[in-house]
């Protein structure tokens, strides 16, 4: 079983920056994916950003070029940086495990998750 646990959530003003961390633990796999996940009230959860275990990323369109996505290997951590917060990235932030050792394939769809985060709350104000 694999354990994940976010942190790093809060509230902030449009324009901010914060740094999510998503710490994995138990029997992690050697190789995996990670990917970040969000969920507002009344909507969907929808895909943000995901790393796979060689480093290469991919991002909803929403975040493109504001957020990033990064991992420690050697900590099993992995990272969101998030620039020029908006209101409407309010939400319940998740981060989500997929063992996996290929590279070439983004995994952008929840149910390809294998592993998930109690998820934390990141509150923009405009």
């Amino acid at each position: 079983q694999v354990q994940l646990v976010e942190s790093g959530g809060g509230l902030v003003q449009a324009g901010d920056s914060l740094r999510l961390s998503c710490a994995a633990s138990g029997r992690t796999p050697s190789r995996y994916a990670m990917g970040w996940f969000r969920q507002a009230p009344g909507k969907e959860r929808e895909f943000v950003g995901t790393i796979n275990w060689s480093g290469g990323s991919a991002y909803a369109a929403s975040v493109y070029g504001r957020f990033t996505v990064s991992r420690d290997n050697i900590n099993n951590t992995v990272y969101l940086q998030m620039n020029s917060l908006k209101p409407e990235d309010t939400a319940v932030y998740y981060c989500a495990l997929k063992g996996t050792t290929d590279a070439n394939y983004w995994y952008q769809r929840a149910h390809e998750y294998d592993y998930w985060g109690q998820g934390t709350q990141v509150s923009v104000s405009s």
